[in-house]
């Protein structure tokens, strides 16, 4: 479980305007709330923030906040950002109870090289970066490693082949890929000129052939009617 630390004050003001008011004095409005406690309004310097959030993972580390004095465990489960800017607008933080569990999502870490990449010349695609699990604030892992060295070309890798700790619930679908060996590009290329080519060969027509003299037969027919 991966922790950090973060100085935050209380605060009795609330609305548009004090958080206005607080952004431009080099603060960043934020809420903590959770079990059996009222919603508190918080400050938090926009610097340390800003140095915290550049070192974690946000969604999966503990932040200890020191309220005036005192301690809680918490997780950020939203920064609400400026649309154009950088600027953080809000933070909301929960705090966390021992033996209560919270849903996280935390990395999916391929480690070695696949074979089908080593030897065949294949890509590695890595579709799921990050797994949802449930379970106790103290069980939280740092991330999820998944290896990929035995994977072959057209090879793949699921949500339930991921070796998860005890005590964890994935709350993805298992079947969801987290990654693939897909073919060298060159060969990918190549079928593609192989198909394009078969299908745009011009079909044979196939049609009724006259028999000799039915043309001439029928032309006969029509010199020899009566006007």
């Amino acid at each position: 479980m991966a922790t950090a630390q973060l100085n935050a004050a209380k605060r009795d003001n609330a609305g548009k305007g004090a958080a206005r008011t607080l952004r431009g004095q080099g603060q960043v409005p934020a809420i903590i709330y959770g079990h059996k406690r009222q919603p508190q309004s918080l400050a938090i310097n926009s610097r340390d923030l800003d140095k915290l959030l550049s070192t974690i993972s946000a969604e999966s580390t503990v932040i200890e906040l020191n309220l005036d004095g005192t301690m809680a465990r918490t997780l950020i489960r939203e920064i609400q950002r400026h649309p154009f800017k950088r600027q953080i607008l809000h933070v909301d933080f929960q705090e966390l109870v021992a033996g209560e569990k919270v849903v996280v999502s935390i990395p999916v870490v391929l480690m070695g090289v696949p074979e089908g990449v080593r030897l065949g010349g294949g890509i590695l695609d890595q579709t799921m970066r990050e797994l949802e699990i449930k379970c106790d604030p103290a069980d939280i892992p740092n991330h999820i490693e998944a290896d990929v060295t035995g994977l072959q070309i057209g090879s793949s890798l699921h949500a339930r082949d991921l070796k998860i700790p005890e005590g964890v619930e994935v709350m993805d679908d298992l079947d969801n890929t987290v990654c693939i060996v897909a073919a060298p590009r060159a060969a990918i290329e190549a079928a593609a000129v192989v198909e394009g080519a078969e299908t745009s060969a011009e079909p044979e027509v196939i049609g009724k052939v006259k028999e000799e003299g039915e043309d001439d037969a029928e032309g006969g027919d029509k010199k020899g009617e009566k006007k």
